[in-house]
C-alpha cells in the first residue's frame, strides 16, 4: 500500500487489490482508453478528468463504472478490469473509490452529459506530462493516476 498527500491536503492510501480498507468502496474511478487515446470528460466545475462517481442504491461497482462512463462520455465499455482501491481521508470525512480500467468499444453523441461537457481525448503518450496544467482537475495530478497507468502497463491488457 502506498500513501501520499493530495493537492487538497488529504491523505490518500492506494492499493492494487480488493477489500484493502475497512470501509467499502462506494465510488468508482474509471481510467478509460479508446484506441491510442485516454478518454476523459470535461467536468463543468473541476476540469478534465477520468469518468467516475458514486454508485447508486442497489448498483454494483462494475455497474456504476459502466453507467458513469456512458453518462459522462457517451462511451460503451468493451472490457472492464478492476485495478484496485484508494482511500481519501481529509481528517473529517473519508471515502473509498474502486479503480477500474476500461477499454472503450465505441462512443455515441449525446444531447446531455450530466455534470460534464462530454468526452475529451488525450494521447496516451502525453497525459502524464500535460495533466498538471490548469485545464485538468486536481484529482488528475496525484499519484493515483501515474501509479494506476504504470499498473495497467504491467497487466498488458
Amino acid at each position: 500500500m502506498e500513501s501520499f498527500v493530495d493537492a487538497n491536503g488529504a491523505t490518500v492510501q492506494l492499493a492494487f487489490e480488493k477489500d484493502s480498507f475497512a470501509k467499502q468502496a462506494e465510488h468508482v474511478f474509471i481510467i478509460s482508453a479508446y484506441q491510442e487515446y485516454w478518454l476523459l470528460t470535461d467536468h463543468k466545475k473541476r476540469g478534465l478528468e477520468f469518468p467516475g462517481g458514486k454508485k447508486e442504491k442497489g448498483e454494483t461497482l462494475e455497474g456504476a463504472a459502466r453507467r458513469e462512463v456512458k453518462e459522462e462520455t457517451g462511451a460503451n465499455i468493451k472490457n472492464l478490469v478492476f485495478l484496485g482501491e484508494y482511500k481519501v481521508d481529509n481528517g473529517e470525512t473519508s471515502f473509498v473509490k474502486a479503480i477500474y480500467y476500461a477499454v472503450i468499444e465505441d462512443l455515441n453523441r449525446q444531447t446531455h452529459y450530466f455534470e460534464t461537457n462530454g468526452p475529451v481525448f488525450i494521447r496516451k503518450d502525453e497525459l502524464l506530462t500535460i495533466r498538471f496544467d490548469e485545464r485538468f482537475s486536481f484529482n488528475m495530478k496525484d499519484d493515483v493516476i501515474s501509479k494506476s497507468i504504470e499498473y495497467i502497463k504491467k497487466l498488458d491488457v
